[in-house]
């Protein structure tokens, strides 16, 4: 499989796709109106042209097929290579690497999201505490391996790469407590 890289709207219209949401495309206003007023909020985000562009290139790149109905809309149903690939785009999917040996660096991620985007926020909370960092403070978590790529995804994931910043850090005072934790020798 090619490898492609798609932006957090396409990664976002797949992961949704794979989740079952169904969409259909129709050139009817009202039947457009009515899709649209049915769907989560997430597909509302989505403006229609951008919408049909993406589903079109995810036609070629043969992630999804068409399927005629009889109604005059044109299903999108995601097939099994477009299931494969949307899995790389899965926050869920995310594994952190553990390196044989420790470079005795620390990667610190800090962040300070808005109020506005508490969703969000909350969300790479959790996310950062199942992946195994450290919370420092609410916004301020640590770990021992390298975590840039993964991290960065997250932040693009859940539209927040702006207010996310992850630091390498080779001394740090005080940090037998996280040797400890992260089972360091």
């Amino acid at each position: 499989m090619a490898k492609y890289y798609y932006s957090p709207t396409k990664q976002k219209i797949l992961l949704l796709l794979v989740a079952g949401i169904s969409m259909g495309l129709s050139r009817s206003p009202r039947t457009n109106w009515h899709i649209i007023k049915n769907l989560s909020k997430e597909w509302r985000d989505v403006d229609r042209r951008t919408l049909r562009r993406v589903l079109r290139e995810f036609k070629y790149d043969r992630l999804v097929n068409f399927k005629d109905e009889d109604d005059g809309t044109v299903s999108i149903v995601i097939n099994e290579r477009g299931k494969r690939f949307a899995m790389r785009y899965n926050p869920d999917q995310i594994e952190m690497a553990k390196p044989v040996r420790w470079d005795k660096k620390w990667r610190i991620v800090v962040f300070d999201i808005p109020e506005k985007k508490r969703t969000a926020r909350d969300a790479l909370r959790k996310k950062l505490k199942k992946l195994g960092f450290y919370e420092l403070q609410k916004s301020t978590w640590v770990f021992p391996y390298e975590c840039s790529n993964e991290i960065n995804f997250l932040a693009e994931f859940f539209e927040v790469q702006q207010h996310v910043r992850v630091l390498t850090v080779e001394k740090m005072s005080m940090d037998a407590d996280l040797k400890l934790h992260f089972d360091l020798s």
